[in-house]
């Protein structure tokens, strides 16, 4: 096992490697840019390196700061976290070229696997089902308005070098094509520098399943059952649960060794999700594979027990995996509530700034994943997440109520939030009856507001903001430093005679 970790990340996902680094007896390095110098992951961490500026490619999409601060650390490894470089196979090739072991995926499966294309390939090797769809090159309009009506229309544009939302549409009509086409291309440029897009039939109203699967340098492979991701904005999943509602024993055998079908295709290791679509009658396809640690994770260990993390480690430092297929045992149920710094009443915009309060709920198993506390500053320079929230239960509803209750103790002041939302949608009658798919906030939730009786926490927020020197209107000016005494900004003084009524 290793000695020392270089965690190259930031924010909760740092945090919650780090932890699991000191349970296991390994010194953790952290890297940070000027803005996170005292952020929690620089504090739990055994050392630290500064890379730079705020600017990402500066700090830690600087693949080449980031490996002469393991190598000057004495770090034996690298744990790339999730985002930035978790699936640049660049990265993992240089970690490997100097001497130091990537905690993930080899290279040349990060290249097979980030690849979208190639990742449909690999599973239809695999005798998986793939969602039918076909290659582009984006300057060909023509042979791609052909394409499109030969699958059918509704279909969507993809980037195939990469995920998260970037460089994705849905195409209704033909005549909407050169448009989308420009828009998703140029968008998959600037995030991926690869503005490759392809072509999928659209499946209207899907479930988005995926398969936890880890595999060992030895060709083992096993999964650790499904989490429902059904829950976007934006393309992104804000809510997560294990298992699925919506699947029954049998689909979870056959997306299980689908899952273990594709990973073994491509020569996989190490932890990583396998990704499909479930339409309305059952039926699913192949989507993508996501070579890293999911955010959703801990649903995942909820429900198994195992730490994914911990097993991330194991598998790098070449040790066979501890269970078998038999051996892993699903128990209860598990659902994460994304809490990004952003606002849902402006169409989820971030809100960066100062928080100015944080307050964790707490209880059995309540799980708070936060990479911030009071006074930390979101900058506006990289992905608002906060924390994750994590409940689990004995069944679904347990894991609902317990959500609910959590999610009401959550008080973050300073910046905007969903939280308010996050409760409605778990509260809701379509969520608790498990009729979930990806179009549930535009069905459901596209005139949310929050309710009356729970305005106060808002108006709590936008005082708070105001005390603390910033502009509550607009906040991504930031806030000061300055200290708030929360017992003395009450709205009801401050509002005079203005009240809601019931």
């Amino acid at each position: 096992m290793f000695d020392k970790v270089l965690i190259a990340n930031r924010g909760e996902i740092a945090l919650r490697i780090i932890r699991t680094c000191r349970e296991m007896g390994i010194e953790s390095v952290a890297v940070y840019s000027d803005v996170d110098r005292e952020s929690l992951h620089v504090q739990a961490a055994d050392s630290g390196v500064h890379l730079g500026p705020d600017t990402p490619a500066e700090s830690y999409l600087n693949i080449d700061k980031i490996v002469r601060a393991a190598r000057d650390t004495g770090a034996q490894a690298v744990h790339p976290g999730y985002g930035f470089l978790a699936e640049s196979a660049a990265f993992a090739e240089a970690c490997e070229r100097a001497g130091l072991v990537f905690i993930g995926p080899p290279a040349k499966v990060l290249a097979a696997v980030g690849d979208k294309l190639a990742a449909r390939r690999i599973a239809e090797k695999a005798k998986v089902p793939v969602t039918p769809g076909t290659s582009l090159p984006a300057d060909k309009k023509v042979k791609v308005a052909d394409a499109a009506a030969e699958i059918g229309f509704p279909v969507m544009l993809k980037a195939a070098a990469g995920g998260g939302g970037k460089g994705m549409r849905r195409v209704d009509r033909a005549e909407d094509l050169p448009e989308a086409i420009e828009r998703a291309g140029s968008e998959a440029e600037a995030a991926f520098a690869d503005g490759t897009l392809y072509l999928e039939k659209c499946v209207v109203d899907p479930r988005h399943v995926e398969v936890q699967i880890l595999a060992d340098q030895q060709g083992n492979v096993v999964h650790l059952f499904e989490r429902e991701c059904s829950i976007q904005r934006r393309h992104q999943k804000i809510i997560e649960e294990a298992p699925s509602a919506g699947v029954d024993e049998d689909l979870r055998r056959r997306l299980g060794e689908a899952a273990v079908a594709v990973a073994r295709a491509a020569g996989y290791r190490n932890a990583g999700t396998v990704e499909f679509l479930v339409d309305q009658e059952g039926n699913f396809s192949f989507m993508e594979v996501n070579a890293r640690i999911q955010v959703e994770h801990p649903v995942t260990e909820f429900i198994t027990g195992i730490d994914l993390v911990e097993q991330q480690m194991r598998l790098a430092a070449g040790e066979d995996l501890a269970f078998s297929q038999a051996e892993i045992v699903r128990r209860g149920h598990a659902i994460e509530c994304r809490i990004y710094a952003e606002d849902p009443l402006a169409g989820f915009m971030p809100s960066p700034g100062r928080i100015v309060e944080l307050q964790a709920p707490a209880g059995p198993e309540v799980r708070f994943d936060c990479g911030v506390e009071s006074g930390s500053v979101v900058p506006v320079e990289y992905d608002p997440i906060l924390a994750k929230l994590v409940t689990a239960g004995a069944d679904r509803q347990r894991a609902i109520d317990r959500m609910l209750r959590a999610l009401s103790e959550t008080c973050i002041l300073g910046v905007q939030t969903p939280v308010e939302l996050l409760h409605d949608i778990v509260g809701s009658e379509p969520f608790r009856l498990g009729k979930t798919n990806t179009s549930f906030l535009e069905t459901h939730f596209h005139d949310w507001a929050p309710a009356a009786d729970r305005l106060r926490n808002l108006l709590l927020g936008w005082l708070a903001a105001e005390e603390a020197g910033g502009d509550p209107g607009h906040r991504q000016t930031g806030l000061t430093t300055q200290t708030v005494d929360m017992s003395a900004v009450d709205p009801w003084q401050r509002l005079g005679a203005w009240r809601m009524e019931r």
